[in-house]
């Protein structure tokens, strides 16, 4: 953005982190992300949610449940698709064993059925 000499804004960043989560770009999203972070832009639940359904579709659980718990630590509120996706990711990251991680939660050991 700051290329063509566009201040970034939380709309536009989000624009961009959507975007790049329907075109499959997760690592994209994630580097929207955090240069919102260095431009001073606070990401909002829509920039968190974005992330997180552009590492889903990426296959990056472990990314997806990173976002997922860093927006419980600044007390945003994650949407239902986004819950239902790190549930899913937490599933598919750490398969069936006892230590698998609930997204609902946030334990250890929870059933995710």
């Amino acid at each position: 953005m700051r290329e063509a000499k566009v201040e970034p804004d939380v709309i536009s960043c989000n624009a961009g982190i959507s975007a790049c989560e329907k075109g499959e770009q997760w690592q994209r999203a994630l580097t929207l992300l955090s240069e919102m972070r260095e431009a001073k832009v606070e990401p909002d639940a829509v920039s968190c949610n974005a992330g997180i359904s552009a590492c889903e579709k990426g296959e990056q659980w472990q990314r997806a449940l990173a976002l997922l718990s860093e927006m419980r630590e600044v007390q945003l509120e994650p949407s239902s698709a986004s819950t239902l996706g790190s549930a899913r990711a937490g599933r598919a990251s750490s398969g069936s064993g006892p230590w698998r991680c609930c997204a609902s939660c946030g334990r250890r050991s929870c059933s995710l059925a």
